[in-house]
């Protein structure tokens, strides 16, 4: 069964600004940038943009020790955050990691959902997100009532949905998934219970296959998967033919060449492969941003990406100059109001406590 949810592409943009620092660059210059704050400072000498680069990075380096700060950055962060970052993982990684650490802030780069998480699993710690935009397009494909809808109909039914979602969303859940864990989640749930998987189709569909299970479809989808096309898959593993394919479950491509990869991962999945796997060359499909890591810890392996086409507008809102101004200003600090916080943390723990 399928149940209708948005199907509408977000494609909110953004601007960067740029500061006219002309060919050089002064140290120092990172925190006097009021003009356009977060921007990066336009064209540079390889000499000039050695020497900011290892400025903002002092800069970060000494607040984070003033603040008793850790640096969290998702798999798909641009490569100058994770190169930086305490920590780079997926989605469960973070969320684990956030609840573990014994920091006092954390900085998040990544999308608002999950810095969402980390406020909720560990309210005694304050979440910071370098840039308020960075939210995410599938998360916004579900809301609250329409999960309340569902319910009336399916009194007896369970609602898992990935944490690719709101903490208001996850409010009104009785499991959270990630594309690591979904599998196991959905078997640790009763095979007589009808389920309403939300948001996302593609995942949804994945799991479905695997587990047999009598499961809900909702119709959402990440537009920066879905920008990978069958056809350019199938282009690449014509010229790569010895490339192992990695295929990312929320790929609009699952549904006509599941069978066709050689695995089925999360990002998170797919650094782990990479990493056993005897081959050398590999077509990864998922946003773009994994391959920064997959290259900096395989350097003597080759990487594809599926289409250059699957960056998240979303993720790359956040820069290296905006996680200095954020932990500089402390801002933007991520709270969830306590009562959906309560609710919402529950089917999180769920998931932590299965996995």
């Amino acid at each position: 069964m399928t149940t209708n949810g948005h199907m509408n592409g977000h494609s909110n943009g953004h601007s960067n600004g740029h500061n006219g620092h002309g060919n050089g660059y002064t140290s120092g210059d990172v925190s006097l940038r009021e003009t356009s704050p977060g921007s990066s400072p336009g064209p540079l000498s390889p000499a000039h943009r050695a020497a900011y680069e290892a400025d903002l990075r002092r800069q970060i380096e000494a607040l984070k020790a003033q603040r008793h700060a850790i640096i969290l950055a998702h798999n798909y962060q641009e490569g100058r955050i994770q190169d930086i970052a305490d920590f780079v993982g997926d989605s469960l990684g973070l969320a684990q990691k956030a609840k573990a650490t014994d920091a006092e802030v954390i900085v998040f780069a990544g999308v608002h959902f999950m810095a969402e998480t980390a406020a909720m699993l560990c309210p005694d710690k304050t979440v910071l997100i370098p840039d308020t935009g960075a939210g995410c397009a599938l998360a916004d494909m579900v809301i609250p009532p329409q999960i309340r809808a569902w319910r009336k109909e399916h009194p007896n039914g369970v609602v898992v949905c990935y944490v690719n979602t709101a903490a208001a969303v996850k409010a009104e859940c009785d499991y959270c998934v990630t594309s690591t864990n979904g599998i196991k989640v959905i078997e640790h749930i009763p095979a007589d219970k009808e389920i309403l998987f939300v948001p996302d189709y593609y995942l949804g569909s994945y799991l479905k296959a695997k587990t047999k299970r009598n499961i809900h479809l909702w119709k959402g989808y990440c537009p920066a998967h879905a920008a990978i096309l069958p056809e350019q898959v199938d282009v690449l593993r014509e010229r790569h033919p010895d490339a192992e394919f990695l295929m990312h479950p929320e790929c609009g491509c699952t549904t006509k060449q599941m069978h066709l990869a050689d695995a089925v991962l999360s990002t998170e999945g797919m650094v782990r492969h990479v990493e056993r796997s005897p081959a050398r060359e590999f077509i990864i499909a998922t946003e773009t941003g994994l391959m920064h890591r997959l290259q900096q810890t395989h350097p003597e392996k080759t990487f594809y990406a599926a289409s250059e086409h699957a960056g998240c507008q979303y993720m790359q809102r956040n820069t290296l100059e905006k996680v200095l101004l954020s932990l500089s200003r402390m801002q933007h600090r991520v709270t969830v109001p306590p009562k959906i916080a309560a609710r919402a943390v529950v089917p999180i723990e769920r998931m932590l406590a299965i996995v």
